[in-house]
């Protein structure tokens, strides 16, 4: 997340202004599609910081994204508080959330770490799965939105809610790039490189792996949030660590380590998984396809291979 930050923000640029184009020149469903790219944006990003800036592969993610999910439905529908309220109350349970589970994975390291969040995932499934509260495998439907009434504006037409989404994606993006320029995340970044080293440096190395948890957890249960309230309906199956592997491809496919990078492989996701079920019921099969030659040319993601044609072009453009 720190390296080369100036190849990354024309990628971002690119990102934002496909963004704008989107809205305006596509129709609903291309709304809908764009708010969903948002969403997963956001929650990738999320991980991002904890997988290309920490080093720290997780593959329980997901539980965070459900906890913020479920905890905005149910402060919406059980105590009836708008969502402008509910969503940081969200926030705040989802981060206590991760910083609790933090406190015992930040403890462990390598295929330890892994294992320890993929329990966790599935110890938060599976209590969804079985809650009667939350509607156990039946999930919870009739989730609104935030209401924009004051502006004169309905939430629930597309362009709306899609526009609120990209801006928060936006908003998520700034935030995680201040933390990823501050000292706590060149400490972040260190802690990725050498962690040895720092740990006799004397830096407190499980405070900062618990913080980058903790903030990670509370942006992805903000992701959560504002899935329950895009797609109205959430279900157990939020917090499967199927849907955490497939947060983690889009952050290897965009390239670990860049939060445009991190950005756009939500949306090569999404859009392929849209247009190619469209197209063939062995859909999967293809974005697997796709994803493995990704990973073997392109071993630094869309965003390495971005920056390496910046990079190229400038060259080019001091020879001529």
């Amino acid at each position: 997340m720190t390296r080369a930050p100036e190849a990354r923000d024309p990628l971002a640029m690119v990102l934002a202004a496909a963004a704008a184009i989107a809205w305006l020149f596509t129709g609903d469903f291309g709304k809908e599609v764009l708010s969903e790219v948002a969403v997963f944006a956001i929650f990738a990003m999320s991980l991002n910081l904890l997988v290309g800036c920490a080093g720290l592969v997780s593959l329980g993610h997901a539980a965070f994204f459900a906890i913020g999910a479920y905890a905005a439905a149910a402060f919406g529908v059980f105590v009836n508080l708008p969502l402008w309220t509910a969503m940081p109350l969200a926030v705040a349970v989802t981060a206590v959330a991760a910083a609790v589970a933090g406190f015992f994975a930040v403890r462990l390291s390598g295929v330890f770490f892994i294992m320890m969040t993929l329990a966790i995932g599935q110890m938060v499934y599976a209590f969804f799965l079985n809650s009667r509260a939350f509607n156990a495998d039946d999930g919870m439907a009739g989730i609104g939105r935030v209401d924009f009434s004051f502006l004169g504006l309905d939430s629930g037409e597309p362009a709306v809610f899609c526009a609120f989404a990209v801006v928060a994606a936006v908003a998520v993006f700034f935030l995680l790039r201040m933390v990823a320029r501050s000292p706590f995340g060149h400490t972040l970044a260190a802690l990725r490189q050498n962690e040895p080293r720092l740990r006799s440096l004397g830096c407190p190395v499980l405070r900062c792996k618990l913080a980058a948890f903790t903030l990670a957890g509370a942006l992805a249960g903000f992701a959560g949030a504002l899935a329950a309230q895009h797609s109205g309906f959430i279900s157990p199956d939020l917090a499967f660590w199927t849907v955490s592997g497939e947060v983690l491809v889009m952050v290897i496919i965009g390239g670990m380590g860049s939060l445009s990078g991190a950005a756009l492989g939500a949306a090569l996701v999404i859009l392929l998984r849209h247009h190619l079920a469209g197209l063939t019921e062995y859909w999967v099969f293809y974005m697997g396809v796709l994803f493995v030659l990704m990973v073997l040319f392109a071993e630094d993601g869309v965003a390495g291979r971005f920056s390496w044609l910046l990079r190229k072009l400038h060259r080019r453009g001091k020879n001529v």
